[in-house]
């Protein structure tokens, strides 16, 4: 069975389109990226999925429950990026209360806010008020409080946005652990990298429509036009731009430090001709490494053509 199911879903807000008739499925066990510039349509999304606001048309359905039904609330937990525990009570007070409004038994919830809170790095700040909690500590606690009743569903939207690094690391940590117990987790970030490093799929959206959906390595190879050789000389002089971009199939060269890098759609082409080059300049060659396109540009070549297309 898909874990979540979108089919032609669809919201306004006036004139302005926010999720254009958008589907796609989650399979069970799949961590699933969804991202896109600000305003593209990406919080709505996960809204409507959780069962916040209504669709305007389509179906979202968690495990085959209509999305915002009980039973589909019952399945899943939410991450939201905008959201706060209550400041006056403790860590454990709050995950406790969550835990009761999920109907969890005092026994098991105790055993897994235990469980939870040294996993991410809170135990011994667990009778401390929240008001007392860093950025990181507030948000790590909002996700063992989204993962006490034990759901079947993830829901995250930038959960490391603005975290310091180590807070970061424990929930992408923590992530991968959850993948790794069949967990289906809903994704959005502005985190390239951690899109790559995390997600078995990724959706872009852009104006609220889909432009892509595809493993990270498949949605680079997408953007074949940015593959790359970077160069470096012994000799600094050697590093001339200008001569660099007459070499055949090289579209664009950008000074990296003490490298250049060539910008081709036939890397393996462009090698050959950087070394006959260095051979008949004197140069001697200290670094020679051909690069994919980074899901970073990708992402921007796949938004931009979806920008210029509409």
């Amino acid at each position: 069975m898909e874990a979540i199911a979108v089919q032609g879903l669809t919201k306004r807000y006036g004139e302005v389109v926010a999720v254009d008739r958008i589907s796609f499925s989650v399979g069970e066990g799949e961590l699933f990226g969804f991202l896109g510039p600000n305003g593209a349509g990406k919080t709505t999304t996960v809204r409507i999925l959780t069962g916040i606001i209504r669709p305007d048309g389509g179906l979202a359905r968690i495990k085959g429950f209509p999305a915002g039904s009980l039973k589909a609330k019952q399945l899943a937990g939410v991450v939201p990026e905008m959201a706060n525990p209550y400041n006056d009570l403790s860590g454990w007070e709050n995950l406790m209360l969550m835990a009761s409004l999920y109907g969890v038994p005092r026994r098991a919830a105790s055993a897994r806010g235990e469980r939870l809170l040294g996993d991410l790095g809170l135990l011994e700040r667990k009778a401390s008020p929240v008001r007392t909690y860093s950025k990181g500590m507030k948000q790590r606690l909002i996700l063992a409080m989204a993962l006490v009743s034990e759901p079947e569903v993830l829901f995250l939207d930038e959960p490391t946005s603005g975290l310091d690094v180590q807070s970061a690391r424990l929930i992408r940590e923590l992530l991968r652990g959850l993948k790794a117990q069949g967990k289906t987790i809903f994704l959005t970030t502005h985190d390239m990298d951690e899109a790559n490093q995390l997600c078995d799929r990724v959706a872009i959206i852009n104006k609220g429509r889909l432009v892509a959906i595809d493993p990270p390595a498949k949605l680079r190879l997408a953007a074949s036009g940015l593959q790359s050789v970077e160069v470096s000389f012994a000799q600094a002089d050697g590093l001339n731009p200008a001569e660099l971009a007459r070499l055949p199939g090289v579209s664009e060269v950008e000074r990296v430090g003490d490298k250049c890098r060539l910008y081709t759609d036939d890397p393996g082409e462009l090698v050959v001709a950087l070394v006959n080059y260095a051979c008949s300049a004197g140069l001697k060659i200290v670094l020679l490494n051909t690069l994919a396109p980074s899901l970073e540009e990708a992402f921007l070549a796949l938004t931009e053509k979806e920008g210029s297309d509409g």
